[in-house]
């Protein structure tokens, strides 16, 4: 029997919205753009220098996600791509304060994506969440500033502080107190880490930020103390392998430490990360796992299972999720 991803219900919990334009919403945003300035500008090449020419790819994203109008584009869009996958749950990711290049409040944007999310789960049926990121760049004040959106919107939608971009060019110390000021106000805190910097970055994040989820995490496959910590404390790894092939962490899916990840005993999840500029979907990772590691319905149905536990969703939802996953496989 052929295997077929979509036939699978899914949970994704790292995709960035300001990620994941398709060429129809582009051409809907600005209509001068064209199918080969589209795949130059804002799909990556199949192998990034490194992370820093992968983030690159955003900025023409973004330039096109300064109004609310194009905002809720976005959204539709990314719910067509997320239905087409076969995903039950989804967590949203944004940088709020990348947005404001036209006039735009930070509190417009979190309700705009807010409303538009509602609006497209109904249509749906997914149910989702969004998550805020802070930048690495961002100064102290920025990072406060995110902070404060997080807690002003918990319990409206908004579920969680990230802390995204380059971790090898900037170091943690600007967002210990964003962190510190979103986990003493009851809010969920995570962070990418162990990306474009090794397990060592893991630790760090954990100690500093005390998040409950890594973005990424991959290089704790480097350390047999860091992976004994995440599965001692039961942190989850949201995992995005194409992405990571695309930013030149791994040479290929062959090499990814996904599969030994998850043998090890790691609570880790299937993600897409950034689908146009990565060029990739939740289906495309799946045919890729099973293709190169013999991946099927019981080691998908582990890590759904892993999004499940590990999302920041209430905890009746989170019933009716594992529910849907376990009738369906």
């Amino acid at each position: 029997m052929t295997f077929e991803p979509m036939n699978i219900p899914k949970v994704e919990l790292h995709v960035h919205l300001d990620t994941c334009i398709s060429y129809h919403c582009a051409r809907m945003l600005a209509p001068k753009i064209n199918l080969k300035s589209y795949q130059q500008n804002f799909i990556a090449p199949q192998k990034c220098t490194d992370l820093g020419d992968f983030l690159s790819k955003i900025a023409p994203h973004l330039s096109l996600l300064q109004s609310t109008s194009a905002l809720r584009l976005a959204v539709d869009d990314i719910f067509d791509q997320l239905d087409a996958d076969g995903v039950i749950y989804a967590e949203l990711r944004l940088a709020p304060l990348l947005h404001l290049n036209q006039q735009l409040k930070a509190e417009e944007v979190v309700e705009t994506i807010l409303d538009a999310m509602q609006i497209n789960s109904r249509i749906y049926t997914i149910e989702s969440r969004l998550i805020l990121c802070t930048l690495r760049h961002f100064t102290e004040q920025q990072s406060l500033e995110t902070a404060r959106l997080v807690i002003q919107y918990l319990h409206k939608g908004v579920v969680a502080l990230d802390l995204a971009a380059d971790e090898a060019r900037y170091p943690l110390d600007n967002h210990i107190k964003a962190f510190d000021y979103v986990r003493s106000h009851g809010g969920n805190c995570i962070a990418h880490a162990g990306e474009a910097l090794g397990f060592i970055s893991v630790n760090e994040t954990l100690d500093k930020l005390q998040v409950s989820r890594i973005g990424h995490g991959v290089r704790s496959i480097d350390d047999k103390a860091t992976l004994e910590r995440l599965i001692r404390q039961n942190i989850h790894l949201e995992v995005c392998p194409g992405c990571n092939i695309v930013c030149n962490i791994y040479n290929s899916i062959e090499e990814h430490p996904v599969n030994k990840l998850l043998r090890a005993g790691v609570a880790i999840s299937i993600n897409t990360d950034a689908r146009t500029v990565a060029d990739t979907s939740l289906n495309k990772e799946y045919r890729q796992l099973h293709r190169v590691w013999g991946w099927g319905v019981q080691e998908f149905l582990t890590c759904n299972l892993n999004a499940v536990h590990a999302s920041f969703v209430e905890l009746h939802i989170k019933e009716k999720l594992n529910n849907l996953l376990l009738m369906k496989n």
